[in-house]
């Protein structure tokens, strides 16, 4: 018997931005649809508009699992994270011997299919979910300003700042292209002839 999926099911129960008062809720399992979503979007886009060599599937496959360690480790806020170089060295060996573990939940014949989803990587396409993953973050922030709460103000700057210095055009694009329409209300999506009704 396999406990992999059992385990990753627990995604929905791992609450995100645990240190601010959020007015909606947000768990690891509907993050990681939306990265999975815009990292498969930005490697189309990369891909198609700039000519690099990306598999949009396999980004696509890598962002499902990006936060997959976190049924083990829990969501560590990023202001404890990234605190000092050490806490971030912990929490990087701690991340992999998650991986690991969940790996070896697998049967044998799986583990060298999926361990590579599980681990963190330096690659283009491993680039391509992390800005995915800061993308939804800002998502995140602009939807709780929106509903009127500036406890989100500064992590807004901060990631925005961040995906800016990212500079990778496909990024630039979906800023530009697709990030603004989420300030909109459904009606003024359906009125911009966006929508179905």
């Amino acid at each position: 018997m396999s406990h992999f999926f059992a385990y990753l099911s627990r995604l929905r129960y791992i609450r995100r931005w645990g240190l601010m008062r959020n007015t909606q809720q947000e768990n690891d399992a509907e993050h990681s649809l939306q990265v999975a979503m815009i990292a498969h979007a930005l490697a189309v886009m990369s891909r198609d508009r700039y000519h690099n060599d990306v598999n949009p599937e396999h980004v696509l496959a890598l962002a499902v699992y990006h936060d997959a360690t976190e049924v083990i480790t829990g969501d560590l806020p990023t202001p404890v994270k990234y605190h000092s170089a050490a806490l971030r060295d912990a929490y990087k060996r701690l991340e992999a011997m998650a991986a690991t573990r969940l790996t070896q939940m697998l049967p044998e014949e799986m583990q060298g299919e999926f361990g590579p989803y599980l681990e963190s990587g330096a690659t283009y396409e491993h680039k391509l979910v992390k800005a995915a993953d800061s993308i939804c973050a800002y998502i995140k922030c602009l939807e709780e300003q929106q509903a009127g709460n500036p406890e989100f103000d500064a992590a807004g700057a901060n990631v925005l700042n961040f995906i800016q210095e990212m500079n990778l055009p496909e990024v630039n694009d979906f800023m530009a292209e697709f990030v603004p329409s989420f300030t909109l209300t459904l009606d003024e999506l359906n009125r911009d002839g966006g929508g179905l009704l």
